[in-house]
């Protein structure tokens, strides 16, 4: 195991692609270990050939097809009724979007980026500060991560076989709890700089409710895929195609906004962003065939048991470890080389594993948004041209916030399970 522990290491430090380093990195250990070199290409094609892995493509698809739809653009004008009358009104929205965009994008950093291209020039015009836009908007992308149906759960799911009804269904009260206390901690900021609201009266029903016909479909979506996979109308894979199947029949017969030539580029950017996913999944299989036939797992849990390692020293250590992984490797590459290795522990030491997945997912996404190379972070900033330390910061805050609903949800972990629990039964 210490010849792909450290060529791993070492390939990433010399600035390898994640992809290429994991791929790499299993060769050297086949290599060293004397095995047939074979095996590395049939682990890495019995990935491509797994049902449950056609999800990926289909959720990521669709998630590109509904910023086509203009969806996008409905939710905003839905967030802007809701919460535009309170302090730090358009920050305020930009929360709101982005817990509606969970169940849209299912990408934190596609939702970052797309947040910053649509509010960060507005929020500059209104008096907001560069770093202050660039951390709410960056940060929200947390809530894109928890909310279903996020890619990093559909991730989560395939690599450790849980759930995925569950994990959806599990998702939203940790999203939810994001979000309400990020539009607290927006509220007293902005209080304290005399962030004005976008509106001086709170709506009328009236108002809401002409904007919940408007974004009724893309409020719909994810009820649809909960109730389909709760009673058994489609699998987890099946629910990726009818979301896409569902975002073309909104866009050209409900908005009447997607275009052909918007599918034919949805099509190319999707063959992009699948192609790396991808590359990743395939190498990540023959990596973690090296840590099944180290026994990298047995020889950890062994280790934790002999030093009599406690359940909660245990959730600090991954927590730790993964927040530390998350600033270096793309959240994606995170969970599929760790959640073979740490979900038996977690197991064993009694964790829910939808819980701990959760929490899991959730510190692995903020490191996505922490310095020294979180891309979500890098993506934000320079979208607002906002350098790293104001970005810093601004966002420290919501930081530990996130870190505080990831304890929340260990310590209580009913307030995870229990939707789950009433819809599928105890277990």
């Amino acid at each position: 195991m210490i010849w792909l522990a450290i060529s791993f290491a070492v390939l990433l430090v010399m600035g390898v692609p994640v992809a290429f380093a994991i791929g790499l990195s299993s060769c050297a250990f086949f290599l060293a270990e004397g095995l047939p070199m074979q095996i590395v290409t049939q682990k890495m094609v019995t990935g491509a050939q797994s049902f449950t892995t056609l999800a990926i493509p289909f959720f990521v698809l669709a998630g590109n097809l509904m910023n086509e739809t203009g969806i996008t653009k409905r939710l905003i004008k839905f967030s802007n009724v809701l919460t535009g009358h309170m302090l730090g009104g358009l920050a305020q929205v930009s929360v709101v979007l982005s817990a509606l965009m969970g169940g849209i994008s299912g990408s934190a950093t596609s939702d970052a980026a797309m947040e910053c291209k649509i509010l960060g020039p507005d929020m500059l015009k209104k008096g907001y500060s560069r770093g202050f836009i660039t951390g709410i908007l960056s940060m929200g992308g947390m809530i894109t991560a928890t909310i279903p149906p996020s890619i990093p759960l559909v991730m989560y799911g395939v690599t450790g076989e849980v759930s995925m009804g569950r994990l959806f269904i599990g998702g939203f009260i940790p999203g939810l709890l994001m979000t309400v206390f990020f539009m607290l901690i927006t509220h007293f900021i902005s209080k304290k700089r005399g962030y004005v609201p976008e509106h001086k009266n709170p709506p009328t029903f009236k108002e809401v409710l002409k904007q919940t016909k408007e974004s009724f479909w893309a409020i719909l979506f994810p009820v649809i895929l909960i109730v389909g996979i709760r009673f058994g109308l489609f699998t987890a894979s099946e629910a990726g195609a009818f979301a896409t199947m569902y975002a073309i029949f909104v866009g050209f017969f409900i908005y009447k906004e997607l275009t052909v030539k918007k599918v034919v580029q949805v099509l190319k950017d999707t063959a992009v962003d699948i192609s790396m996913i991808m590359l990743i999944i395939l190498a990540a299989n023959a990596f973690g065939y090296a840590l099944v036939y180290g026994r990298a797992a047995q020889t950890l849990s062994g280790f934790i048991t002999g030093i009599g390692l406690s359940k909660w020293l245990f959730v600090i250590l991954v927590m730790i470890l993964t927040l530390v992984c998350g600033m270096f490797m793309e959240c994606i590459a995170n969970i599929l080389i760790l959640t073979p290795i740490l979900l038996p522990i977690a197991k064993s030491l009694g964790i829910d594993p939808v819980v701990f997945g959760l929490c899991f997912i959730t510190v692995n996404s903020l490191g996505s948004m922490t310095p020294p190379v979180g891309v979500t972070m890098f993506t934000a900033c320079s979208l607002m041209k906002c350098d790293m330390a104001t970005y810093t910061k601004e966002a420290w805050p919501y930081m530990v916030t996130v870190f505080l609903v990831a304890a929340i949800c260990l310590i209580f972990p009913q307030t995870v399970t229990f939707l789950g629990d009433l819809v599928y039964g105890i277990v």
